[in-house]
């Protein structure tokens, strides 16, 4: 029988584990690795600086693959809601795998390459995700899982005057656009992406070169390390959606708000005649972004109730908003509650927390369009 100090010990690393030690991280378990959590002047000070300068992360536990050869886009396509017959290279999609039963596997990033695609899942997912996708795809193209390379964020209004200092082709990246450079002359793939609804950049670089890289990335002024818990705070505020919260595979993607992922026409894909009654019908629940109206913060889990002691949904994610100053949440309602100023209550142990539906994002995205 394993005990908690072995499990801890099996977990894997980054190639910036030791980094992190140096910078002064908490480290905790996260899908299956050690991560950090937070450094040592703490969550707070972490979000306020991605979102007045520029932000670190080290996403590297995330998982990437190729898939090549001529039939690597339309074979793809028909496991996902969206078009992307039509990208050009270097051009990205944000998209969804789905299950037979309308629910979301995984969200994912597409990027389109000269031989076929580049696709980035969650770490939670990736060894379902791919073999899934191999199972579909491996007769049609070649199928590579990537394990050697690093991948990073650079996040904040500060983020394209560092990318500028390094690589200039980088810097010039519209939103979901991607380009191989060089950064000091170490090779990288960089997209101008990110998950914090801040301009920024995910930068892959071969491990060997990955702590390097991020020694001096987080010597320029403005750049601090941030770990998992302001960047789970970060993406809630602007209402994007994680894995195992707002998306599962029993949410689909109609219920999450995804509606806008869908090339039209397309009913070829897994789950399609669920998720597309749902278009045409509307779903019974939907996500929905909720301000708290008290000190007290609502988390996952939390039952929501109607003014008359009703359930009505229940919270997927939710959390202190520190640009904003209160908590804030995000939750899965029945639709009839889901209207704009709704006042309807979270309840938290013993007490029934007001809470009002609100528009998302809560804080305005700044990516560079």
């Amino acid at each position: 029988m394993f005990t908690h100090q072995d499990k801890y010990f099996m977990l894997k690393q980054t190639p910036l584990y030791n980094l992190h030690l140096e910078l002064g991280a908490k480290m905790v378990p996260f899908s299956g690795y050690l991560l950090p959590v937070q450094y040592g002047k703490g969550t707070l000070h972490e979000h306020q600086h991605c979102r007045n300068y520029a932000g670190f992360f080290d996403i590297s536990h995330m998982g990437q693959c190729l898939v090549l050869g001529n039939d690597a886009v339309s074979g793809l396509e028909k496991l996902i809601p969206s078009n992307i017959s039509g990208l050009k290279v270097g051009e990205q999609k944000y998209t969804i795998l789905t299950n037979n039963n309308g629910g979301i596997m995984d969200d994912i990033v597409i990027t389109r390459i000269e031989s076929g695609v580049m696709i980035i899942v969650n770490a939670a997912c990736k060894d379902k995700d791919f073999k899934y996708l191999y199972s579909h795809l491996s007769g049609l193209c070649c199928f590579n899982e990537l394990t050697g390379q690093s991948l990073f964020a650079l996040q904040g209004p500060a983020a394209a005057s560092v990318m500028k200092k390094f690589s200039e082709q980088a810097a010039k990246l519209s939103f979901m656009h991607a380009c191989g450079t060089y950064i000091n002359d170490i090779k990288c793939n960089v997209s101008r992406s990110g998950y914090t609804g801040e301009d920024g950049f995910e930068i892959l670089v071969d491990n060997y070169y990955a702590e390097q890289l991020a020694r001096l990335l987080l010597a320029e002024d403005g750049v601090e390390p941030i770990g998992l818990a302001a960047r789970d705070t970060l993406r809630l505020e602007a209402g994007l959606c994680l894995y195992g919260h707002e998306i599962s595979e029993s949410i689909t993607p109609v219920e999450a708000g995804l509606q806008w992922l869908f090339k039209r026409s397309h009913n070829q894909f897994p789950g399609a005649d669920i998720i597309l009654a749902q278009l045409q019908q509307g779903p019974e629940k939907i996500r929905a972004g909720l301000l708290v109206n008290s000190k007290m913060p609502v988390r996952q889990g939390s039952v929501i109730y109607n003014s008359e002691d009703v359930a009505v949904g229940y919270v997927t994610s939710g959390s202190f908003s520190p640009s904003l100053g209160q908590p804030i949440a995000m939750a899965l309602l029945d639709r009839s509650f889901t209207n704009v100023g709704s006042m309807l209550y979270a309840k938290v142990r013993d007490h029934h927390i007001p809470v009002t539906v609100t528009p998302m994002p809560f804080i305005p995205h700044r990516y560079h369009r």
